[in-house]
């Protein structure tokens, strides 16, 4: 099986002198190949977070980062409750100690864009949150499981 090679398109385009060199020493800074690599990637972060503010419907996967103050567990215990409202958006949790009674928390998600806004929203409320940032992109999880597909497959087995 081949795979047809991805189709580019050129594109130019002037730049005021010190963004260029700021963009060349991101370009650097991140190892990157060429100025097309990194320029793409920006691109493609602005179209995901232009999606997710004008197609409140459209499914979208991604990370929300929060950074929260200790508070004796108070806040672990809303943010916990908080995400078991979102129990469908929300595949999974990590969370690590910081210094100085800080916390770091990063979400996992899927859900339709309004979702995923709804519950940032949500986390925001909680006092003690200090930071929060959520990042999306339109490429999605695949299914963990297909009811329908399972079925199809169950009732063709069983007219064999």
């Amino acid at each position: 099986m081949s795979t047809e090679p991805s189709r580019l398109a050129r594109l130019s385009m002037s730049l005021p002198a010190d963004l260029f060199r700021q963009l060349d020493v991101m370009v650097d800074e991140r190892g990157l190949p060429s100025r097309s690599q990194l320029i793409a990637e920006l691109i493609r972060h602005a179209l995901a977070e232009h999606e997710a503010l004008t197609r409140p419907d459209d499914m979208l996967a991604g990370t929300v980062t929060i950074v929260y103050a200790g508070g004796g567990g108070r806040v672990r215990q809303q943010l916990a409750e908080t995400q078991s409202d979102y129990l469908k958006e929300v595949i999974s949790s990590q969370h690590v100690f910081l210094e100085q009674d800080q916390s770091l928390e990063v979400l996992l998600v899927q859900g339709p864009a309004v979702r995923l806004k709804q519950l940032c929203d949500a986390l925001r409320t909680i006092r003690g949150v200090q930071q929060l940032q959520l990042v999306t992109t339109t490429a999605l999880l695949p299914p963990l499981h297909e009811q329908d597909a399972a079925s199809e497959t169950a009732g063709q087995e069983a007219a064999e």
